[in-house]
């Protein structure tokens, strides 16, 4: 890890970019960016959606918090094309970035290492998400396959919902996840640091109105339960947060992330659902809360954050 020297880093907030989470974004950076001026860094406001990211290096950055959400942001393009400018970065790199934004890829790689993970299917057409309703049982869910913040996402409980589900995912993604539906407690977990220094976070149940956790209940409404303490029993609690650091070393994570777990209300089993690389830090996000739980402020996990920043490949 490179030593972080806040008398001598310039520092870029990495926020907005072009991805269906760009209004998300510009909220994390926001106040990632406010919370590290507040500590005496040398933060500036990146935005790639009106900068080349050439001008990184020009402008003399040495450092880059990553606060980028969804594609060119947390799919390991940004990540490669900061390894080419030799700057270091928040969150996981290339290869790990790359995998945890496609959803059936991350399944891939939890199930060939026998974690928990809901049944699914890759459809192509409207006509394969009824057979995949059949298979997988209602209701199910239909998302695209690269993209967060439940953007694209549909619960189908029945056959006339098909295709404007897949109508609603592949215009978004010409990859289309069916995934089986979990009923059961939703949990969130974070992961900060990497090999000895990596710390789970204390586990965070959501409670959304009427169970649904979309867009707006993320982010713009105040009806959503955080609760922290979750309430689980203490060993159940202790299970998943093994569960999700086996999940975050699965795909060579580093730096943090935060992990989504449905459990199962009659087996009471923990399956995992999807890895975040570039968590939100907006005023309604969940690694802050975690965080702050755990004792850390929402500066110092900043802080924190921008410190573990580095690189897939030492400098030649």
């Amino acid at each position: 890890m490179r030593l972080f020297n806040i008398n001598s880093e310039k520092v870029a907030v990495l926020m907005g970019g072009t991805s269906a989470e760009r209004e998300v974004s510009l909220m994390s950076g926001s106040g990632v960016l406010q919370a590290l001026q507040s500590q005496g860094v040398n933060a500036q406001a990146f935005d790639p959606a009106e900068h080349d990211l050439g001008e990184l290096k020009s402008q003399g950055f040495t450092r880059c918090f990553i606060a980028l959400h969804g594609r060119y942001g947390e799919d390991g393009t940004v990540q490669g094309a900061l390894e080419l400018l030799g700057i270091p970065y928040t969150g996981p790199g290339v290869m790990a970035s790359s995998i945890a934004i496609d959803k059936i890829m991350t399944k891939h790689i939890w199930r060939a290492d026998g974690l928990p993970t809901p049944a699914w299917k890759k459809v192509d057409s409207a006509a394969a998400v009824r057979a995949a309703l059949a298979e997988l049982g209602s209701p199910m869910i239909v998302k695209p396959a690269r993209e967060g913040s439940t953007i694209g996402l549909t619960k189908v409980t029945e056959e006339n919902q098909c295709d404007a589900a897949f109508a609603l995912a592949a215009r978004l993604d010409d990859e289309v996840l069916c995934e089986q539906f979990i009923a059961g407690d939703e949990v969130t977990i974070a992961v900060l640091g990497s090999g000895t220094e990596t710390q789970v976070l204390p586990v965070i149940r959501i409670v959304a109105p009427d169970g649904n956790y979309d867009y707006q209940n993320k982010y713009f409404t105040n009806t959503t339960q955080y609760l922290v303490p979750c309430g689980l029993p203490q060993g159940e609690e202790a299970h998943i947060q093994q569960l999700v650091l086996d999940a975050y070393k699965s795909l060579g994570c580093r730096g943090w992330a935060r992990a989504d777990v449905m459990i199962d209300a009659a087996t009471r089993k923990p399956y995992l659902l999807e890895i975040n690389t570039s968590p939100g830090m907006t005023s309604h996000s969940l690694v802050p809360m975690s965080a702050k739980a755990a004792g850390i402020s929402y500066p110092e996990l900043c802080l924190q954050v921008l410190c573990s920043a580095t690189r897939d490949y030492a400098a030649p």
